[in-house]
């Protein structure tokens, strides 16, 4: 036992030492308690309506026939950019000589030579084939039958049907790519004042000189509202939220120190109980003993003059017992505890519960202390929000002025004007060449049927026919349709190779001068090389671009997204770093801040009062005490020999008394601890009666006046229990604990204003968060959208992909199918006309 106190009391110390230098120890490295890092803020895409969407080529089925168009009009026009060509007519149209036009469209001519050749010959050809028919020379009958006759015909058959499926593909082909024509010349055409006109809105909307026309940079200011907003937001949080955190922080170290208190003043009241218990204990314990004490001999002196009587047979050995009958414990050898309970007398003096409550109550009341003490600096700072709000607009009213832009949107309104009637004649001239396409496409159709039905209904009719000079009107029939496939195409192939050429020259010449010089931008370094472009059409000087750019580097600059002012030499006279740093907006809101200061801690967990009682607790001398002296007391017994093993005995013998008499004689062997030997029989009945009235003497004695002197011992042991582990570590426990909340009450103040700046801290970096994150999206926005000359390169872009892409592979696409089905044309008529001899009748049959 003396081993486990000294254990406890070391576990204790160790408890008390860490708790001191927990308290006493540097603050560790503080995180923010406040709610996280700050969010993002989400900003409107003020613009998105007047950005220029990019387009891009859409993959397609027709994209091998378009690659093979390419590649046949590369073979036809294989001469580079002609910039020599180009300067003479943009700079002086009447010194153009044809020899030079003729040159460079050398392959265009040679093309429009064989269009011409085609032109009229297959009118002529037509009309030859009509006189011969008309002497019954061409598309007659045989003249004699012959065993490879058979042969040719399927040989003429199945050339006119690859032929006619040749035909059929590329008509489909010409269809299709038509109507795509169709589709997307509307919209292209559609696009470009469309793109004109947003262009010229994003331009306007960098603002302008009166504050009525502000647009693209007032929206973006107006944008502010979005952190101002959530920053009033945490500001109505922000009180309450302090005062959590300093609650929350340092809770763990006031309630330890407000339970350390509770545990001192418990220990104050249960001590001065135990001790009230232990002197009530002792003085009654040695009364008792003063009465116990004349009786035990009394009964003492009785059962030894019983046991010694000659009569008493068999009681030898029970006399021994009898005669150490005497008092064992004495209490009045303990210590005296009326000196601590005198020191202790009128304690506890102050109500400890109390004063723990209210201590509790002040500390849980900081969070709505904090409310109370900030109310001022966060209206303060509500009102700095405002003012805020309007630095902010200065960047809107410092914009620069609207010169740099005005020659940019002028071009742009020019573009637009010129452009309209042009867009307006190429919409009529297209419905002119979809409406001639689809009449001569059903045309070819119309011959494809011709063709078909006169070689089902020629090769059933030569399947229904016994003998070949017979006259079947099938056979006949089919070689009418052939005829009539014939005459249509002799009709209005001349129309179908003018459609073709005039369709060609032009997609061609768009393919080959514009868009293949587009693509590998050679048409920009025409426009950058100087004297090419007349000096009214000096695009450098009209965009107002910077003396050493041209064309190709401002794309270059405006695809990766570069601002205008770099474009239009904006940077010089309006710096958007510097209106952009944020001291210049949130230096106040952060002196607000920085100032104030609050004292929010001042908790008093212990009084004096209740200071001076434990002190007094401490020097009472309950420590002092030897309560060994008390527990070695306590081993002793009431009385030294066990009453109740004594009445036992002589009750035993008073048994064998009457059982020796009833008996009549022999030996009797005791049981229990009464006898251990035989002895002679025993006739007395007085001696037997004697022993039984002892025997109850001694029950009575035993349950009267011993078992509630135990019982009282059991009582002090309870109390000396308590009192002796208490005892060795009381002064170091109170000592501890006055220490404790000394030091409790001394460094909540400094600490909660520590805390207090902390999270001033924390929610000032919070803040300005806000702030950069709305700062970093005016630059990127006024950069890349509100004025930047991303959407200029953009309307490029998709200028060549609208008349590249989507409209002029197709067009090509047209006259080049168109073109198939026109030359191919001239074996179907041959092979047309030879299988009509095949299906009519032969003249003469030779065997």
């Amino acid at each position: 036992a003396p081993a486990g106190f000294l254990l406890a009391a070391e576990a204790m110390r160790a408890a008390g030492l860490l708790l001191a230098w927990a308290l006493l120890r540097p603050a560790a490295t503080h995180q923010c308690h406040l709610a996280g890092p700050g969010g993002v803020l989400r900003f409107t895409d003020t613009h998105a309506e007047i950005r220029v969407p990019a387009l891009h080529r859409v993959p397609s089925s027709l994209d091998p026939l378009y690659g093979l168009v390419r590649r046949w009009l590369d073979l036809i026009q294989q001469n580079p950019l002609p910039t020599e060509l180009l300067r003479v007519a943009l700079n002086d149209p009447g010194s153009v000589r044809t020899s030079q036009v003729v040159q460079y469209e050398l392959g265009y001519v040679v093309c429009a030579a064989v269009a011409l050749l085609f032109t009229v010959a297959v009118p002529v050809a037509g009309m030859c084939f009509c006189y011969c028919r008309s002497r019954q020379r061409c598309g007659g009958r045989l003249r004699a039958h012959r065993r490879s006759l058979g042969c040719r015909r399927h040989c003429l058959l199945a050339c006119l049907s690859l032929t006619s499926l040749v035909i059929l593909t590329s008509v489909v082909c010409a269809f299709v790519t038509s109507q795509r024509v169709k589709e997307q010349m509307e919209p292209g055409l559609g696009a470009v004042p469309a793109t004109l006109r947003t262009l010229r809105q994003h331009i306007a909307n960098i603002p302008q000189v009166a504050p009525l026309s502000w647009q693209g940079v007032q929206m973006v200011v107006d944008q502010f509202e979005v952190p101002r907003q959530q920053i009033i937001s945490d500001l109505g949080g922000l009180s309450r939220s302090m005062g959590l955190s300093i609650h929350a922080q340092l809770k763990a170290m006031t309630y330890a120190a407000l339970a350390d208190l509770q545990d001192r003043a418990g220990d104050l009241q249960t001590s001065l109980h135990h001790l009230q218990i232990l002197d009530k204990t002792v003085r009654a314990l040695a009364s008792a003993r003063a009465e116990l004490e004349p009786a035990l001999q009394e009964r003492r002196r009785r059962v030894v003059a019983l046991l010694d009587d000659p009569r008493c047979t068999s009681c030898a050995s029970v006399l021994g017992r009898a005669q150490s009958l005497e008092l064992g414990a004495d209490y009045s050898k303990v210590p005296s505890v009326e000196k601590v309970l005198k020191a202790l007398a009128g304690l506890p003096r102050s109500d400890f519960a109390e004063m723990i409550r209210q201590g509790n109550g002040t500390f849980n009341s900081i969070p709505e202390l904090a409310v109370e003490r900030m109310a001022q600096v966060i209206q303060d700072l509500r009102d700095e929000m405002a003012r805020m709000t309007e630095k902010v607009q200065s960047i809107a009213n410092s914009f620069p002025l609207p010169d740099y832009t005005r020659p940019v949107s002028e071009a742009l309104v020019k573009a637009e004007d010129r452009s309209q009637p042009y867009l307006r004649e190429v919409e009529r001239f297209e419905q002119y060449r979809w409406i001639a396409g689809t009449v001569l496409c059903s045309i070819i159709l119309l011959i494809l049927a011709c063709n078909v039905i006169g070689m089902v209904l020629g090769a059933y009719g030569l399947s229904k026919r016994e003998d070949p000079s017979d006259y079947e009107c099938r056979g006949e029939a089919g070689a009418k349709f052939l005829l009539v496939g014939v005459g249509l195409a002799f009709l209005f192939s001349w129309l179908l190779i003018l459609l073709v050429f005039a369709t060609f020259l032009v997609g061609g010449n768009i393919q080959t001068l514009v868009c293949r010089n587009w693509v590998n931008q050679e048409i920009y370094k025409f426009i950058d090389t100087p004297g090419n472009l007349p000096p009214s059409m000096n695009l450098t000087r009209q965009l107002n671009l910077r003396r050493d750019s041209n064309i190709s580097a401002t794309y270059r600059e405006c695809k990766s997204g570069a601002g205008l002012w770099e474009v239009l030499q904006l940077d010089r006279s309006y710096d958007l770093d510097e209106h952009l740093k944020s001291p210049k907006y949130t230096a106040d809101f952060q002196k607000r801040l920085g100032d104030f200061t609050a004292r929010l801690g001042d908790v008093r967990l212990l009084r004096s009062e209740g200071r001076q009682d434990l002190e007094t607790f401490a020097r009472s001398g309950v420590d002092e005490v030897d309560y060994r002296r008390f527990q070695e007391e306590m081993k002793n017994p009431v009385v030294q020999t066990s009453l109740p093993g004594l009445a036992r005995s002589l009750e035993g013998l008073q048994k064998m008394q009457v059982s020796g008499r009833a008996g009549g004689g022999g030996c009797l062997c005791a049981h229990g601890d009464v006898l251990t030997s035989l002895s002679p029989l025993q006739r007395n009945g007085t001696v037997a009666g004697r022993l039984a009235a002892e025997a109850q003497a001694l029950w009575q004695m035993q349950n009267s006046t011993v078992q509630s002197q135990e019982a009282l011992v059991a009582k002090l042991g309870e109390s000396v229990q308590f009192l002796s582990h208490l005892a060795p570590h009381l002064q170091e426990r109170v000592k501890t604990t006055l220490a404790t909340t000394a030091s409790v009450e001394a460094r909540l103040p400094m600490q909660a204003q520590q805390i207090l700046r902390q999270e001033i801290g924390c929610f000032t970096r919070k803040e300005l968060r806000y702030f950069m994150q709305y700062l970093n999206w005016v630059g990127q926005t006024l950069r890349e959208d509100v004025a930047s000359c991303q959407p200029l390169a953009t309307a490029l872009d998709n200028g060549r992909v609208i008349l590249c892409d989507r409209i002029a592979d197709p067009w090509n696409a047209f006259w080049f199918s168109l073109g198939c089905c026109t030359f191919f044309l001239i074996p179907n008529i041959i092979f047309a006309v030879r299988l009509t001899k095949h299906l009519r009748p032969i003249r003469n049959r030779l065997m």
